[in-house]
Formats: C-alpha cells, sequence, structure tokens
C-alpha cells in the first residue's frame, strides 16, 4: 500500500491494486471563512495550498472515502471537482441523502462488511470529541482496510482516544493506523480529533503497529503542530513508530 498526506485529513490511499481519496477538501488556499470560536479568526481556510494538483487526484481515484459532511472532510470543491458516478462510500443513510443532493449518483453506506474490487471496508466507530461538543459535533465513522495481499490498514477518522478506538485496534490488529493528530478546539469544549497524549494511547494499545498523525495545521482551528508532535513522540521514544508526514509526503508499506 501507498499512503500519500494530502492536506488536513485528505489522503490518496492506495491499496490492493484501487486508489481510494479520504475524506477530500480540494479548496484553493483560503477559500473559506474561519471556523468561528477558535484560533487565527484573521486566516480563511484553508491554511495551505494543495501539494498536488486537483485534477490530477481525481483522475487517478477509484473510489471516495467521506467520513463524515464536515466541510474539512467533503468541501464544496471536492463536490464540483469529483465526477458524480464515482463511487462514494458514507457513513450512514442520512450522509448518503445530503450526497445525493450534490449530483453524486453511485452512494454506498458503510458497513461492517463492505466490499470493493476485492478490498473489504469495515466501518470503524469514532467520538468527534468529548461531552457536549461531542453532540455538537455529530456522527462519525473510521475505516479498516483488508486484502489478503496487503498489510491492514485502519483509517480512525475524526475521533479523539477512547475505548471504542482501543476495541477496533483490538479487533482488526492493524499494522497501519492513520489518527487525525491536530487537537483541533474551540475555545470550549476541548479537543475534536486526537492530541499527543491520545495519541501515545494509540501507540501504547498498538505495539506492534506505525502510526501516521493527519489533519494538522490545515484549519484555523489546529493547537498541535507537527513540531510539537515531533518533540513529544522524540522525546517519549516514540519515534520509530510514529510518522508525522508534511503535505504531499507519501509511504509505502
Amino acid at each position: 500500500m501507498d499512503i500519500q498526506q494530502i492536506r488536513n485529513a485528505t489522503l490518496a490511499v492506495k491499496y490492493a491494486g484501487k486508489t481510494f481519496l479520504i475524506d477530500p477538501m480540494l479548496a484553493e488556499k483560503g477559500t473559506y471563512p474561519p471556523f468561528p470560536n477558535s484560533a487565527r479568526q484573521d486566516q480563511n481556510n484553508p491554511l495551505v495550498t494543495l501539494p498536488v494538483p486537483t485534477d490530477e487526484l481525481v483522475k487517478n481515484t477509484d473510489a471516495v472515502i467521506v467520513t463524515h459532511l464536515h466541510l474539512d472532510h467533503f468541501d464544496d470543491a471536492a463536490k464540483d471537482l469529483l465526477p458524480k458516478e464515482i463511487k462514494l462510500f458514507v457513513q450512514n443513510e442520512a450522509d448518503a441523502e445530503e450526497v445525493r443532493k450534490a449530483g453524486f449518483q453511485n452512494i454506498e453506506v458503510l458497513t461492517k462488511d463492505t466490499v470493493f474490487e476485492g478490498v473489504q471496508l469495515i466501518k470503524t466507530k469514532g467520538e468527534h470529541g468529548r461531552g457536549e461538543i461531542k453532540k455538537l459535533a455529530g456522527e462519525v465513522c473510521g475505516v479498516v482496510f483488508k486484502h489478503s495481499k496487503e498489510k491492514t490498514l485502519y483509517v480512525a477518522g475524526d475521533t479523539v482516544w477512547y475505548e471504542g478506538v482501543r476495541e477496533e485496534i483490538a479487533a482488526h490488529q492493524p499494522d497501519i493506523i492513520v489518527v487525525n493528530g491536530g487537537d483541533n478546539q474551540f475555545f470550549e469544549g476541548g479537543s475534536l480529533v486526537m492530541g499527543k497524549e491520545d495519541i501515545a494511547e494509540v501507540y501504547q494499545a498498538a505495539p506492534d503497529a506505525t502510526i501516521i498523525s493527519s489533519h494538522m495545521e490545515a484549519v484555523n482551528h489546529w493547537t498541535l503542530s507537527r513540531e510539537e508532535l515531533k518533540s513529544f513522540i522524540h522525546e517519549k521514544g516514540m519515534s520509530s513508530r510514529v510518522l508525522v508526514p508534511d503535505d504531499g509526503e507519501s509511504y509505502t508499506f
């Protein structure tokens, strides 16, 4: 498999001969206003440019996976640029209905036993924050990729560390885990995705897995920088198994 960090939570995953585009945020830098009640109100989203041309990304994609419909995971540019007949996986019927309204025709709701072109796609649970903010943030999912000729990949999605993530790791024993690790927050309500202590929990729960931290420094409400995370994993002796990619960087496993 090959995993390329595109920008924010957007990943291009080549797996068992197919290319999956995950959580596409494809707008040009500065297209959208900042998320309110959070840091960097003077900066529009996305904060950074795409490292690859959008037409190249779209052309090479066999299927799209949208873990939830927040703007930084499925934006207006993605809706415009992606072909309406492309295979598109979503987490539930409510999201499927919204995506249909955008004109997409080939939509499938992820389950525990979804299969696409021989690749098993397993919907996993997640919690987009803790307490009251979780209710406001809404439902999210992750996905596990399995194939007889590939290592097992777990893309956790917009979730904090909690017992459900531990259960998914125990159930699937992934070799590679992608976490959304920017510790994005509003001024109130706490973490919406994983911070450095959450990533340390994943590290402990999956002692044989390589962990990749995505969703960093691309939308205004991030609070954990790549530099700070790298310093933390170095101090904790975690550097051999935790990767912090730059936008555009890819890994092959």
